[in-house]
Parts: C-alpha cells; structure tokens; sequence
C-alpha cells in the first residue's frame, strides 16, 4: 500500500502495489525506451549488414562473370590468331619457301599466341584461387581449362617442329597443318563453351542471389514495420496516454479543480510524476479548503468592522451636528449682548460727549469681537472641510495695516517691537478676513513663542507673479527635523511647547491651500535676514497677485 500524507500527517491518496500487481513493479521508462530505441538501433544494423554482405557477393559473382567475359574474349583473340597463323604457314608452306624463312615468317603470330596464352594461365589461375572457398568441384573444373590451354600449347609446339624440319616435303608440312587445325579448333571451342557455361552459372548467381536479397529485403522491411508497430503500441502509445491524462489533470488543476486522483499502476518516471501531481493536487485542495475558511472569516470580520464604522460615522454625524449646533447657539448667545454692547456705546457717545473716545473705544471693539464670531464660524465650516471664502482683489499693504492695528496692544503688552514693511501698489486675490486672522494668528504665535527675542517683523514684498507676505521673529525657530510636521494639525514646535493647541500653523497652511497659494517655514533665519542673534522663524505666505477692481475700497473694512 502505497500512501501520500501532508504535512498534518494527513493521507491525501493511497494506491494498493504489492506482488500480486505485475505492472505495479518499478520500472524505469528512460530504460525501456532505451531498449526499444537499441532493438530498432540494431535491426537498423542487422539491415545494413545484410544488405551489405548481399551487395559484397554480387558484387564478387560480377566480378566473376566480367572474368569470365575477360577469358573469352582471349580465346576468341587467341582463335584470331590461330587463323592467321594457318593463313601464314599455309603460304609459306606451298610458296616452298625455306625452313628458315618459315620460322621468321610465322615468328610474330607466334610469339602473339604465345603472350595470350601466358594472360590466359594467369586468368585461370586467378580464377582457381578464387573459387577455393567453393570447394574442389569448382577448382578442378577451373583447373580443366588450364589442362586445355597445355593441350593447345602442346599443338602449336608440335606444329612448329613440323614446319621447322628443313627436309619435310610440303605435303608432310601440309599434314602438319592440318593436324594442328583439326585438333586446336576443338580444344579452342571445348574451352570456350567452359567459359560460357562458367559465365552463365555465374549470372544464375546473380540472379539467385538478388532473390534472395529481395527477399531479405522484404523480410527485414516486415520486421521493422512490426517492431516498430510493437514499440509504438506497447510503449510509445500507451505512454502518449497517460501524458493525456497528464495533461487534463493539469488543465483541472488551471481550472481550481483538485478533486484529482491518477492511477499510481507503475512506479516509472511517469508513475512517479502521477504521483506527485496527486500529491500536489490534495495538498492544494486542502490550501484551498483553508483559504476558502480564511475568506469566510474575513468576510466576516469585514462585514463586523463595516457595521462598526457605519456606526461610528454615524456617531461621528451626530457629534458634527451637535458641534454645528454648539456654534450656531455660541455664536447667537453672543451676538445679542454685543448687540447690546454696541447700542449702548453708541448712546454713551451721544448721551455723554466727555467720554465719547471711551465709547468710540468699546465700539470699535465690540465691532473685532463680532468679526471674531464670524471667524468661528468659519473655523467650524473649515472643521468639516467647507472652508467657505469669498475672494476678491484685496490691496497687500491694507491687509497689513489691519493686521498691526489688530495684534499691536498685544504686542505692546508681551514687549514685542512690531515693524512693518509693505511694497505699495501690490493686489492679491484673497477672502480678506481670512487673510487677515491667518497674518494676525501667525503675529500671536511670535508673540506665544517669540516674546523673548523682542522683535516681530511684518511684510509683504512681489516675487515674480506672486505677493510674499512674511512674519518674521527673533525666537528660538523650530527645529529643522519638526519643520515637516508643524504644519499638521495639533503638532507643536517641540515637546517644551505648551502654549496653544497646534493648529494656527496647520489652519494657515489650509487657508493657504485654498487661496491657491502656499506656506513655507524658514528656521534659522539666515544671518544677513536675521532680526537678531536667536536663530528664529521666518513664515511665508505666498499668493497671487491681482488687478485691483477700481470700484472696491482700499481699506478691508471694520
């Protein structure tokens, strides 16, 4: 039994091996292709040799029969010869020439006999030592030719002899004759019909032998076609097939389906590999079981955490309403006794002309006290993000006196020097209340954190297309490592920092913002810009600039 487990130890699929299952036993694919591909390597061979082999003895049996066609050419060569060696030693004989003259006249035909003969001695013996491996039969009916050829050579000795006698009469010489020619031509036919039959047996060779080639031939052909029929059918195809399944397991796995469970039959690389993809199959269904269980445990925190937040936006509603609430009734409580307040100063200035400046006094600033309500107001609306502004061309150097006229008897009282400085003739496009409180707030923040450096500077200076409205103190400054985050509400200059709340830089930054404009931080102040010898802070207030409406007042009002 053979298991697969996780790593819980749970069992993810089981497959029964054992001796009982014959294909069950290991064996190695990359053997068993190797063994086919080496069966096909050497019927391939076992082809080639035999075609090889085949090729050799038809080549040797033409080379046979190409000597045999050699030899009988000599022989009708030698016949050549024999005719005209009668021809000649014919007319020598009845011309009666001489012995002597005889011999010199048959001389050349003689000695070209003599040359085929000693070519044909060579081709039999040739002939003898290469039909040795075909048996005795075969050598001595080779060896009969050359018995032949001594026969015929003994002839033409015999007829030389004749006509060399210088005493023979011509009909002894014509005897001669014709004993050599009716005794040569048999031997010479008799040789030749031996070559012949050996040429023919020789081509019957050939043709035996290249039936047996093509049969050869055909019988290989059939034995590779069925071993490759059996190699591909009992092992190329059978594995093609589980290479299928592979592959559908696969595209099952692709598709989240791991209800996966291959056939583990036979432990080869295949096997194996069915093995692991069931392993891997179970172990991502068991993954997926558990993200499936993790998902629906966010989902449920989710859904806890949702009602959870819509309930405490709606907390959160109802303290905003209840803040709106708290301004509105704050602002309206206090609206009605400065309204009294104002009609009362007013009436003291007419009732009592003495005090008249005292009244003026109450006035004028019961009539800041009210702006301040509006301011917050303001500062409510910009709580909730709906920081309403109502822009419109603002002269810089009006802002500022404004200002300084507002925070100037808090000045006097921290002992702050205040200065001023203002190009003319600069116009921005701004809510002017808003900008106001921002330069007075950023002015009562030297003031908090300033005091003891002495001296507060207020200015407005033209940089290109842009106003620069500056504040700058003779203080401590901030450090360079908290300049990134003073600007974020309820953040402080440092830890030692206990006055105010944190959030006039952070309020001037936003109304910044939202005149298009920005807020930028300066600590230390440069030496040769420095008020003193403290490192200091200097606050930017960039804008830009505008054309002045000629219909709007110069000064920014009460």
């Amino acid at each position: 039994m053979l298991q697969v487990r996780n790593a819980q130890g749970r069992r993810l699929f089981s497959a029964q091996i054992g001796p009982w299952c014959p294909v069950a036993r290991q064996h190695s694919l990359r053997r068993r292709l190797a063994a086919g591909a080496a069966a096909l390597t050497l019927g391939t061979l076992v082809t080639a040799l035999v075609l090889f082999l085949g090729m050799t003895r038809v080549a040797e049996r033409l080379d046979s029969a190409l000597a045999a066609e050699a030899r009988m050419a000599r022989y009708s060569m030698l016949s050549t010869q024999v005719s005209s060696f009668l021809v000649i030693a014919t007319e020598a004989v009845q011309t009666g020439l001489p012995a002597s003259e005889r011999r010199d006249r048959v001389q050349p035909v003689v000695e070209n006999m003599r040359r085929t003969f000693a070519l044909l001695d060579s081709d039999n013996a040739r002939a003898v030592a290469e039909v040795e491996a075909l048996g005795l039969e075969q050598q001595s009916r080779h060896a009969t030719q050359s018995l032949l050829l001594a026969r015929m050579r003994a002839q033409l000795d015999a007829v030389l002899r004749g006509l060399s006698d210088a005493e023979g009469s011509a009909e002894v010489l014509r005897a001669h004759l014709n004993s050599f020619a009716s005794t040569f031509d048999p031997l010479l036919n008799q040789a030749v019909n031996a070559e012949g039959i050996f040429r023919g047996e020789t081509l019957a060779g050939i043709a035996r032998l290249r039936g047996q080639l093509s049969l050869a031939a055909l019988v290989m052909a059939g034995g590779a076609v069925a071993l490759a029929i059996a190699f591909y059918t009992g092992l190329i195809h059978p594995q093609f097939r589980r290479l299928d399944r592979l592959r559908d397991a696969a595209r099952r796995i692709g598709q989240e389906d791991f209800a996966i469970a291959l056939p583990v039959t036979r432990l080869d690389e295949i096997g194996l590999l069915y093995a692991e993809i069931n392993r891997m199959a179970a172990a991502l269904g068991a993954r997926q079981e558990g993200v499936q269980q993790d998902r629906a445990r966010l989902n449920e925190t989710i859904a806890q955490q949702t009602a959870e937040l819509r309930a405490a936006n709606a907390a959160l509603e109802r303290i905003d309403a209840n803040r709106r609430r708290f301004f509105a009734d704050v602002s309206h409580e206090l609206r009605t006794p400065l309204t009294v307040i104002l009609v009362e100063a007013q009436i003291g200035q007419q009732a009592a002309p003495e005090a008249a400046e005292a009244f003026a006094t109450i006035e004028t600033r019961a009539a800041r006290l009210n702006r301040r309500i509006d301011d917050l107001l303001r500062v409510a609306r910009s709580d909730s993000g709906e920081l309403g502004l109502d822009p419109a061309p603002v002269g810089a150097a009006e802002v500022l006196r404004d200002v300084l006229e507002e925070v100037r008897a808090e000045c006097d009282n921290a002992g702050l020097a205040l200065s001023e400085e203002a190009a003319p003739g600069l116009c921005v496009m701004a809510d002017a209340n808003w900008l106001r409180q921002v330069l007075a707030g950023l002015v009562r923040n030297a003031i908090r954190h300033a005091r003891a450096g002495g001296w507060v500077r207020l200015s407005v200076r033209q940089d290109g297309a842009e106003a620069v409205f500056e504040v700058r103190d003779n203080g401590p400054g901030i450090a360079e490592d908290r300049q990134d985050t003073v600007l974020r509400r309820f953040a402080r200059g440092s830890a030692s920092q206990a006055e105010g709340f944190g959030i006039g830089l952070s309020l001037a930054a936003w109304v910044a913002e939202a005149h298009g404009g920005r807020l930028a931080l300066r600590s230390p102040v440069p030496r040769g810009e420095a008020l003193g010898s403290a490192p200091g802070l200097a606050v930017s207030l960039r804008l830009a600039l505008a054309e002045r409406d000629p219909g709007s007042p110069q000064g920014t009002g009460p």
